[in-house]
């Protein structure tokens, strides 16, 4: 048990607490911010399609940034890149707070602030492993995992209180100083780490392409990756459709705010008690048994449940998203020294991306199918995706074999 790590050994390396509380006044801020834009172009066109597209844009450039930007990590000292990317993005965001601003710069600005957070996630992870090396790792990514999820649970719901006492242009005025808190947090807090001499490197596009194919060609990496992001894309369908599921079975308002927390719920119950009652191996072990425990509750939506059913049965789908503990434990073991960082980076990035459009694709068959089926549908394929990237053989690859498996049997 005690190679695991706990939560207070991360938060006992002050350089971590700095990156940590940076990442709780930025992702809050954030959370906050997108629903005060959605509610003032919403009030200024009465759109809920110009409304709805602040998420499109959040979610999407992740795969621009994640792609073509990731080598930005093996370039440029993370703490400055960390830096200027928070001090950009509070720029932006007082541009938005500016009286009259037309909704299509509006939208134009969250795209570029879009663009702007993977490039502070992947940055972020991929200095982790230098700022809590050994068993402090795997709980301090849990952490801020945490905060997001936490986030994502109170967040509107604070949104909503401000919103009646401030403005929507006061709230994203309020975005923009922790933005500015987080940079300055970073600035002072942490540590300048210069990458190696980067003079004989090729373009940055050209250099993120082949990071990109390297980690593609570790068999046991592709498959951490591959895990990591078809988890996420098919898992968030019945958070995607919660309002036309609650309104299915007459729940209301009330039943879709609760219908929307229960997933991130289960998510933070899971996560804490795995750390806590898991030790390293055991998290490992637990990978694929987690992961099937995202699907299976959602199988049960095929028969189209009430509400007081439909609740406990998110909340155990939650609860599997532990498996990141011991996926990040896997990325590590499995991903080559050289390509650690990157691989870090693209895990982050590429999660973003593909529950963005995993929300986009349970909308989209929801036009043709009703959501319970949707969600029922999503929860089959997500099991099928399991059992075929959770292979067996050692989970451990010694001298970076490209054909070793990845498994959840052994460590």
């Amino acid at each position: 048990m005690s190679s695991t790590g706990r939560y207070r050994d991360a938060l006992a390396v002050a350089e971590f607490r700095a990156i940590f509380a940076a990442h709780v006044v930025s992702v809050t801020g954030m959370v906050v911010a997108n629903f005060a834009l959605t509610v003032l172009i919403y009030a200024r066109t009465g759109s809920p399609l110009l409304s709805a597209l602040v998420f499109t844009v959040t979610f999407a450039p992740y795969l621009v940034a994640g792609t073509l930007l990731n080598a930005l990590t093996d370039r440029l000292p993370i703490r400055r890149l960390l830096v200027w990317c928070n001090l950009a993005s509070a720029a932006l965001t007082a541009v938005m707070a500016v009286p009259g601003t037309p909704v299509v710069m509006l939208l134009a600005l969250a795209f570029g602030r879009g663009l702007i957070a993977p490039v502070i996630a992947g940055a972020r992870a991929a200095t982790l492993p230098d700022v809590v090396p050994g068993p402090a790792f795997v709980p301090a990514r849990s952490l801020l995992r945490l905060v997001s999820q936490s986030a994502l649970l109170g967040g509107t719901a604070v949104a909503g209180v401000l919103l009646t006492g401030v403005s929507a242009t006061g709230v994203l005025i309020g975005n923009a100083a922790c933005f500015a808190v987080s940079a300055a947090l970073l600035r002072f807090g942490t540590v300048e780490r210069r990458p190696e001499d980067t003079a004989e490197r090729p373009s940055l596009i050209r250099d993120s392409f082949n990071g990109m194919g390297a980690m593609f060609r570790v068999r046991p990496l592709r498959r951490v990756l591959l895990l990591s992001w078809a988890v996420p894309a098919l898992g968030v369908a019945a958070e995607a459709l919660a309002v036309p599921y609650t309104g299915s079975v007459h729940a209301g308002s009330l039943g879709a705010g609760l219908f929307l927390s229960a997933v991130p719920a289960g998510a933070v119950l899971g996560e804490v008690l795995t750390n806590t009652l898991a030790d390293a191996g055991r998290q490992v072990r637990l990978v694929g048994w987690a992961a099937a425990t995202v699907f299976a509750p959602m199988l049960v939506f095929v028969l189209h449940p009430p509400l007081a059913v439909a609740l406990p049965l998110l909340v155990v789908s939650g609860l599997g998203f532990a498996h990141h503990l011991g996926l990040d434990r896997l990325l590590m073991d499995v991903a080559p020294e050289e390509l650690r960082g990157r691989a870090l980076n693209l895990q982050s990035t590429g999660l973003m991306f593909w529950q963005g459009l995993g929300f986009a694709a349970a909308g989209a068959a929801a036009q043709f199918l009703g959501a319970a089926q949707v969600i029922a549908l999503a929860g089959c394929c997500g099991l099928l995706c399991v059992a075929c990237l959770i292979g067996p053989g050692p989970a451990r690859r010694p001298e970076h074999r490209t054909d070793a498996p990845v498994t959840a049997a052994s460590e």
